[in-house]
């Protein structure tokens, strides 16, 4: 559940570690909508996370869930529902002066849009399965908009990511995990892929193990100041984050 906020957290002892709004400045904005990317833009975040899912007239809609139903009083199935009906779906604002821009569903573009506007990197998870055809397309819509060069793609399907490595090999990805063992080690390595891990599986070996083998680790979802220095104190890479600045 994510908390409600009037204000984002500062966080002051980041150094290097870069941080990244997750599914844009949710915790004060509806989140992963052009309000709460917008929000984030005008932060001092790194990246902007956020979910897209294929619709059933295959174009590319940004939403954390499968359903609807969380983040409205509708509940279509996204996967089986048109671009035209999801875009009339109203969300559950989190403010009063938040507008269209915080109860309606995005696109792929919009989402694009709001980053190239703000100068931010796009922290871009794949929900679900994906056939390698939608992984192109929504790789080739990116392109047209110019923005691929700052496009992070992450899932916890591993076949997503290799879909993707077939025509974009040097593209920055990260295999989203609960867990981090060897056999996820050795997974990253073989299809060259940096980690999206949640921070309670790591331990300062586990960073130094993968930091040796050239593997930048991105971990969520951390709203709490002392844990967020405990993993910059690690080494990680990206913390991602509803809340923290």
């Amino acid at each position: 559940m994510l908390l409600r906020y009037k204000k984002s957290k500062k966080f002051h002892q980041k150094g290097d570690c870069k941080m990244i709004a997750h599914r844009g400045l949710s915790g004060i904005k509806r989140e992963n909508t052009v309000a709460a990317f917008d929000l984030a833009g005008e932060h001092s975040y790194f990246g902007i996370e956020t979910d897209v899912h294929v619709t059933s007239d295959n174009k590319y809609v940004i939403i954390h869930d499968s359903l609807t139903s969380r983040v409205s009083a509708t509940s279509y199935l996204v996967e089986k529902t048109p671009l035209d009906t999801l875009r009339k779906v109203k969300l559950y604002a989190k403010s009063k002066e938040g507008g269209e821009k915080e109860t309606r569903i995005p696109t792929l573009e919009e989402y694009v849009l709001s980053l190239k506007e703000h100068g931010k990197v796009g922290v871009l998870e794949m929900k679900n399965h994906f056939e390698e055809q939608e992984v192109w397309d929504m790789c080739a819509e990116i392109e047209k908009l110019g923005y691929m060069d700052h496009i992070i793609f992450i899932s916890f399907y591993l076949e997503n990511l290799v879909a993707l490595r077939k025509k974009y090999p040097l593209q920055p990805a990260q295999y989203l995990t609960l867990h981090y063992n060897k056999n996820v080690l050795k997974t990253l390595i073989e299809h060259k892929l940096d980690i999206d891990v949640n921070f309670r599986a790591l331990r300062p070996k586990s960073v130094r193990e993968m930091h040796e083998n050239g593997i930048k680790v991105n971990c969520w979802t951390v709203d709490w100041r002392p844990v967020a220095r405990w993993l910059v104190k690690m080494g990680v890479d990206y913390i991602t984050t509803n809340i923290l600045e």
